[in-house]
């Protein structure tokens, strides 16, 4: 809104300098329409490149992705999440009181997208929080089959555990 604002006060300052006519309320207004239609296209564009370069960034051939969820059923509350995979730490993430909220309400979050190779990977996580007022720590391992397309884990925490699902 600033830009626009700038841009009809250099407008205004330019007619004005120059003699020409009194700028009107139409022209005004469509000089207004103008901004908004160039605003649509770059937003348009941004979004266009955004896609351009996760495409280019994560090719399908490479692309692997670890989404968390809980159990609808689970009491389990978590604090904070740990991702190694092939014993590299991939992704530590603090969960906020409003996220736990919403991961129990069924929300899922991805916590990691990168590239490796085709092949088997071995997927470590470990879960801290709490279950039934005491804190909780669960662990489990997972060994990912990398093919050629794009790879997405669900890394779902139970009251009992961790489980996982390939997408």
């Amino acid at each position: 809104m600033n830009k626009l604002i700038g841009i009809l006060i250099l407008l205004c300052a330019t007619f004005g300098l120059a003699g020409a006519e009194e700028v009107t309320k139409e022209q005004i207004k469509g000089l207004d329409e103008q901004v908004q239609d160039i605003k649509k296209d770059v937003l348009a564009i941004s979004a266009e490149l955004n896609l351009l370069e996760e495409k280019l960034l994560y090719p399908s051939n490479t692309h692997i992705a670890f989404f968390v969820s809980v159990a609808q059923d689970a009491d389990f509350q978590p604090d904070a999440i740990q991702i190694t995979l092939d014993n590299k730490d991939v992704a530590h993430y603090i969960y906020s009181f409003k996220e736990v909220q919403a991961l129990q309400k069924g929300g899922v979050q991805r916590v990691f997208t990168g590239n490796v190779r085709t092949g088997e990977h071995n997927l470590q996580v470990k879960a801290i929080g709490k279950q039934g007022g005491s804190k909780k720590t669960d662990t489990a391992t997972y060994a990912v089959n990398k093919g050629i397309g794009p790879q997405f884990v669900e890394i779902r925490l139970t009251g009992s555990g961790i489980e996982f699902r390939d997408w």
